[in-house]
């Protein structure tokens, strides 16, 4: 980071350049400056927020701000203080900043280090090792996710792969809590990534993770699981619903729940014969999975969040890109427990979908 710095203030005139990282709960921009004198940066109600939130290049007086950003990923902020006036390739160096950054991170932990603000649980390191990207453009879709709590999540997690032909997505929840929830998960997210690099389609992929889990738990434990695929050529999706989490369709201006026959966690049986359902997402729609501790938290006067504030959050977010409209429905699911800690974490990924023309 201080090379890059280095090089503009050498080679564009820059009085200081810094680069701000978004911390775990896509709060605040983390100084990584060893000598940084000042606070971290809130991504509310700030110039460098402004740029991070609206992935713009947000110009000052005397700097500019860019957003440090890889395929829909948002790693963080490059401030550059240029009393003479941005060069015209700065936009350029902080997309080859950003890339930099996102392939220096796997193999060192210094980002991971900074971009905590407060130590994580054990069981938090488990499942954010576990994590793919949180967030992907392409083509045909945007995709995003969020955990919460961001530094104490136990056994809800998402994962996602994609090929020249389909997308897969998961959302699962692990019963329990702690080290034994995320242990848990680790194991079935293992089993379906298994499957599925092996070729297989989601009917089997659930199979061997119910068949894993079985192995180990003997039906005492279990995984809520929801299982997409994508057609990327024609929209059609094929689910396999195991389990708690709940897909919510944003199409035109009208908000609903799409539901599925319900089949076993993954790991009760050991034998369960999983069955694809389908329907057709169509260009502009978004699609919205929440895990039970979504849908299912109650404020501190008993009233389900997914009553109604789910919706108004889901509505309220919905001209936002997905990795912003996530981190603002995390941060109104956390303002309805009205300062209370929720008592079960939860996962919130969103999809927008563009389909191939």
């Amino acid at each position: 980071m201080e090379a890059a710095t280095g090089l503009l203030e050498r080679r564009a005139g820059a009085t200081a350049a810094e680069i701000l990282l978004i911390d775990y709960r896509q709060a605040f921009l983390v100084r990584t400056a060893k000598d940084a004198q000042d606070g971290d940066v809130p991504v509310d109600n700030t110039v460098q927020g402004h740029a991070f939130a609206a992935q713009r290049v947000v110009p000052e007086k005397d700097a500019v701000h860019l957003p440090l950003t890889v395929k829909g990923e948002r790693l963080g902020v490059l401030t550059v203080r240029v009393p003479d006036g941005a060069p015209d390739w700065l936009e350029e160096f902080a997309a080859v900043l950003a890339r930099a950054v996102k392939i220096a991170d796997q193999g060192t932990d210094l980002y991971r280090r900074l971009r905590r603000r407060t130590r994580l649980t054990l069981a938090a390191e488990m499942q954010w090792d576990l994590l793919p990207a949180p967030a992907y453009d392409a083509a045909e879709f945007r995709f995003a996710g969020q955990l919460e709590p961001a530094y104490a999540v136990w056994g809800d997690t998402f994962d996602w792969s994609v090929s020249a032909e389909t997308l897969t997505l998961t959302v699962s929840n692990g019963m329990g809590s702690g080290t034994a929830a995320a242990a848990l998960t680790h194991l079935g997210v293992s089993a379906l990534r298994n499957a599925r690099r092996s070729g297989a389609g989601i009917a089997e992929q659930a199979a061997l993770g119910d068949q894993t889990l079985y192995a180990r738990y003997r039906g005492e434990q279990h995984v809520a699981t929801l299982l997409m695929e994508f057609g990327l050529d024609t929209g059609l999706v094929r689910v396999v619903d195991a389990g708690s989490p709940r897909i919510y369709r944003m199409r035109g201006g009208a908000t609903d729940g799409i539901g599925f026959d319900a089949q076993m966690p993954l790991g009760m049986f050991g034998d369960t014969r999983y069955t694809t359902e389908e329907f057709t997402v169509e260009r502009g729609e978004r699609l919205v999975v929440v895990s039970d501790g979504v849908h299912a938290a109650e404020s501190p006067s008993g009233v389900p969040y997914g009553r109604s504030a789910l919706f108004q959050a889901l509505r309220a977010t919905r001209l936002q890109d997905p990795p912003e409209a996530v981190r603002t429905m995390i941060r109104h699911f956390v303002d309805y427990h009205e300062g209370m800690s929720p008592v079960d974490d939860a996962v919130i990924v969103c999809i927008d979908w563009t389909g191939r023309a």
